[in-house]
């Protein structure tokens, strides 16, 4: 009974707010990444929620994204409380919604602990990714800390940032929490396949747990003009009622600013606990191949596909589309709906300033 009653006491907010331009054509405004089956045959923010039973009632579950997708995101995901779906009417960058995060859950409880969580990340162990966040929440709740989660490395990654574990603080639930030394960019291949062999490197998956007078107290130390904002979106919110009517006024004028670069790189008091669940964040087109079986020729097919003489492609089709591949090798083709798109497995990471084009010139392609 005291399990269950503490779940009453922790929240969850997820964040679910991106465009998903390195996913396009797949990945549109109206229908970003989180919203679409990109591993598995549910909605990453499906499988998100789906995650979370057993550690909060859905009732504790806030989902913040844009007010383009609010509609969507209920129509994905049933279960979730309307009024617990909320939508910024402008995009501020991560520290503003971890801020209004902080607001929604002090607003529902005081002071009461919650994880904030991306979308669209796949984890196929949700026993031991309940089991850290259980830890992780018992670390916050005893302590001023501003909790995250690291992720070891299973391959000297280039596209994730680090955390690099420094000395042992105490243990949650048998967990070592470790505090944190330092935030490090993406590194080069070399300086990855260094923090590999050094290990105390772990990748830095934008999971966090802390208390909102934590969080929010950290915000006012390092952005106070982002932090004077906040209190005015919560004055407006307490005199009118109306939260909505409230980010409408305030929300368009906030810092943008991402709450890494902002707090976490900076505060006090970070620590991190080591995760022993599988992760991917699968970023881009290239990291689908890592969750669906290749033929012989490392060719692999979400979706209608037929290969001659092709190695080492990744082809997705939709709607009853077949995908022919004759004499080629590690291109990425992906058809979904009135567009088409071909390129090398080199230039995935650029995907993104190509869906950016294709929005220039051709708007409803967006």
């Amino acid at each position: 009974m005291a399990w269950v009653e503490g779940m009453n006491n922790r929240f969850v907010v997820i964040m679910a707010g991106g465009r998903g331009e390195r996913f396009w054509p797949q990945s549109r405004l109206t229908r970003p990444k989180h919203l679409l089956p990109i591993v598995g045959d549910s909605a990453m923010l499906s499988q998100t929620v789906d995650r979370l039973d057993g550690l909060v009632p859905t009732k504790n579950i806030f989902v913040i994204t844009n007010v383009e997708q609010r509609d969507a995101v209920l129509e994905s995901c049933p279960s979730l409380l309307p009024e617990r779906v909320i939508g910024e009417p402008v995009g501020r960058d991560t520290a503003a919604a971890v801020g209004l995060a902080a607001l929604l859950v002090d607003h529902e409880q005081k002071d009461a602990a919650f994880a904030l969580l991306p979308a669209d990340h796949v984890i196929e162990d949700g026993a031991g990714f309940r089991s850290v966040l259980e830890s992780s929440f018992e670390a916050a709740e005893k302590n001023d800390f501003l909790v995250t989660i690291g992720i070891k490395p299973t391959f000297p990654s280039t596209g994730y940032g680090y955390l690099c574990q420094g000395s042992e603080m105490e243990e949650a639930s048998g967990r070592l929490v470790s505090k944190v030394d330092r935030f490090v960019e993406k590194p080069d291949l070399e300086t990855a396949e260094k923090y590999l062999a050094e290990g105390g490197y772990f990748w830095n998956a934008g999971m966090f747990v802390w208390r909102p007078s934590v969080i929010l107290s950290a915000i006012a130390k390092y952005v106070p003009g982002l932090s004077g904002g906040l209190d005015q979106l919560r004055e407006d919110w307490s005199k009118n009622g109306s939260l909505v009517a409230a980010m409408e006024k305030v929300y368009p004028e906030l810092e943008k600013i991402s709450v890494d670069f902002a707090v976490m790189e900076k505060a006090d008091g970070v620590v991190m606990l080591e995760s022993d669940f599988d992760w991917d964040d699968v970023g881009e087109w290239p990291a689908i191949a890592r969750h669906y079986s290749a033929d012989e020729n490392g060719n692999v097919f979400k979706g209608d596909g037929v290969a001659v003489d092709s190695n080492g492609n990744l082809a997705f089709a939709e709607d009853g589309h077949c995908v022919t591949l004759l004499g080629v090798k590690d291109l990425i083709v992906v058809q979904s709906g009135d567009a088409t798109m071909v390129c090398h497995k080199d230039r995935a990471q650029e995907v993104k300033a190509l869906a950016q084009k294709v929005s220039d010139k051709h708007p409803g392609l967006s």
